[in-house]
């Protein structure tokens, strides 16, 4: 149904969406583009960023053009198959993002604390192998949701209120028993994301303590430096996804298009700002940008 309430200025709602959607697809495009063509930067650092890039593709993909074909042609109708589908991507792909950042703060925990042993714990091989182990993971936790929903009879309500088809939203519309359903969608929620969290901070409990016992201003300044660009996302992330899941099953209090709005900015707001967070924080990966940005720029490419 879009938004409800705010049917006649979906056209206007559009604008920013599409905007922040094409931002994070040349954004991340352009990482993704910039690593594949500079060999120095084929390191486990920049294949875990191009990882996250390719996450936050997913992410917005999954949501993004369908909303705006509601917005744009009022193409609302969806299949049945086409509804779990997009079910089962729009919340996989934040779990194989979730794997990544955990395996991101691993990243900076051996730079820093074992610095010297590096590129003997990570090296490209064993980065590929993290993520196809995240990608399994994602597949064998969020392939149910669908499967179970399949299960579900849908009788005469067939109207979601709502931009995508988010596991809870197509629960509401059964007419069967969804017990199990959401039950196994809020242990997700929190075994996975809560999980990759406790190592997320059990990582930087290490990190903080490690740095704390850096004598060097600068060395203490620059281990710190290495560090925020992973924080900066982390916390975005996390914010924007706790937010969505929560407000859809605790959320009867807010109203239904402020919830809409702002579960929405989770599919374009970060991976809008991934790419600009990491190319802003990471010097040498802003500088190749930069050259590329140049060539295309300057006459004759030079």
């Amino acid at each position: 149904m879009g938004i409800p309430g705010l049917e006649a200025v979906q056209g206007w709602i559009s604008i920013p969406f599409s905007m922040f959607y094409i931002i994070g697809l040349l954004g991340n495009s352009t990482l993704l583009f910039v690593v594949w063509k500079e060999e120095t930067l084929h390191q486990p650092m920049y294949l875990l960023i191009c990882m996250l890039a390719l996450t936050d593709i997913g992410i917005s993909t999954s949501v993004i053009p369908k909303a705006l074909c509601i917005f744009w042609f009022d193409l609302k109708a969806i299949t049945v198959a086409g509804c779990l589908t997009q079910t089962f991507f729009l919340h996989g792909v934040p779990v194989m993002q979730s794997a990544v950042l955990v395996t991101m703060a691993f990243d900076r925990y051996v730079a820093i604390c074992n610095p010297l042993r590096y590129s003997t714990i990570l090296n490209n091989a064993r980065i590929a192998k993290l993520g196809l182990l995240g990608l399994i993971r994602a597949v064998l936790f969020m392939l149910p949701l669908p499967l179970l929903m399949s299960r579900q009879p849908f009788c005469a309500n067939h109207i979601i209120p709502h931009i995508y088809c988010e596991h809870m939203a197509v629960a509401k519309i059964s007419c069967g028993d969804t017990t199990v359903n959401r039950a196994y969608g809020l242990a997700m929620t929190f075994v996975v994301l809560g999980l990759d969290l406790m190592l997320v901070a059990l990582s930087y409990s290490l990190i903080i303590r490690a740095v704390l016992r850096i004598a060097s201003k600068t060395a203490y300044h620059k281990a710190l430096n290495t560090c925020t660009a992973h924080i900066c996302v982390m916390l975005m992330s996390c914010t924007f996804v706790f937010f969505s899941t929560l407000t859809h099953r605790f959320g009867q209090g807010i109203a239904p298009h402020i919830h809409i709005i702002l579960a929405n900015l989770y599919f374009v707001i970060p991976p809008m700002l991934n790419p600009i967070i990491y190319g802003v924080k990471t010097k040498e990966l802003r500088e190749k940008v930069g050259k590329y940005s140049c060539r295309i720029c300057l006459p004759g490419g030079q």
